[in-house]
């Protein structure tokens, strides 16, 4: 009676407070077995995503605390495949883009911060240290048929035979090719310069917000889009000297790469007027007349 009771005390405390944590968390972006979770630390493009959000945290360490979790992991070990798929993902430039945002994104840190300041992470975690049916598998655990399964992978002959013909899988002809891969290197370069390596604080720092769409007003033929019209919803390009005018552009002087109502006079180095618009000022009106018509 006193094991029944301290079992349903158990779980209405993780009903009220635990579940409130999970079912913040997509599921669809978490697998549901620990063997499946297990095989996602072989990948080093998607393993850092469980350190960078607590609410990811709470089912990783719950799978971790399985002991399916473990014999799943041991049978991973087992197969040099999942060995090259751990090659193959650290060489990845997505592993870059997975692993710094641990160290620049302020988001991660707030997120952890806000979730030591959450009684709901505590008792999620703390839940699992005292669930009844987790121990009791943990106490089974000598006696699971996945385990004796793991003890007798020693004398299978198929997990030799995959040894043996490990030089000739494609995923390690593909890890042993990807050092001399120029593209490789690139693809490392583009990570590092790219703004969405490190957070989604750095993302809009490169690319101009984007106006709010007005609505255009009817008209009996639509005018085909000029190649100006949407040129601050473009990304910055450091190789465009339009982009780069754009960043000092002086107040009260038209935008650049605005069409001009009239062609561009000739500068003339003997006409006063010429000089003085050089540096005319922002709120000065224009000096050189235009041409006639």
């Amino acid at each position: 009676m006193k094991i029944s009771a301290l079992s349903l005390g158990f779980a209405m405390l993780w009903s009220v407070s635990g579940t409130p944590l999970a079912a913040d968390a997509p599921p669809a972006q978490i697998p549901a077995s620990p063997e499946a979770i297990a095989a996602t630390m072989w990948d080093f493009t998607r393993n850092a995503d469980y350190l960078k959000d607590p609410k990811k945290f709470v089912p990783w360490a719950n799978a971790a605390m399985e002991p399916s979790f473990y014999t799943g992991l041991g049978m991973q070990m087992l197969d040099p495949g999942m060995w090259a798929t751990m090659a193959n993902s650290m060489m990845h430039p997505n592993a870059y883009s997975a692993w710094m945002p641990l160290m620049t994104d302020p988001n991660v840190y707030m997120k952890w911060l806000a979730a030591t300041m959450d009684p709901n992470f505590y008792t999620a975690l703390l839940a699992q240290f005292s669930d009844p049916g987790k121990l009791m598998r943990w106490a089974m655990a000598p006696a699971d048929p996945k385990l004796l399964n793991l003890a007798l992978q020693s004398i299978n002959p198929a997990v030799y035979l995959k040894w043996m013909t490990a030089p000739l899988d494609p995923r390690w002809l593909q890890a042993m090719m990807t050092p001399i891969n120029p593209n490789a290197y690139l693809g490392w370069m583009g990570a590092s310069m790219n703004p969405n390596s490190y957070g989604d604080l750095w993302k809009g720092f490169l690319t101009p917000p984007v106006p709010p769409a007005t609505p255009a007003a009817p008209t009996t033929s639509a005018a085909p889009p000029t190649p100006w019209s949407n040129s601050y919803a473009a990304p910055y390009i450091p190789y465009d000297p339009n982009a780069l005018a754009k960043m000092f552009q002086v107040p009260g002087l038209p935008a650049v790469g605005a069409p001009a109502a009239t062609p561009p006079a000739l500068f003339n180095p003997f006409d006063p007027k010429a000089w003085s618009s050089l540096w005319q000022q922002p709120t000065q009106a224009a000096t050189i007349e235009p041409p006639a018509q």
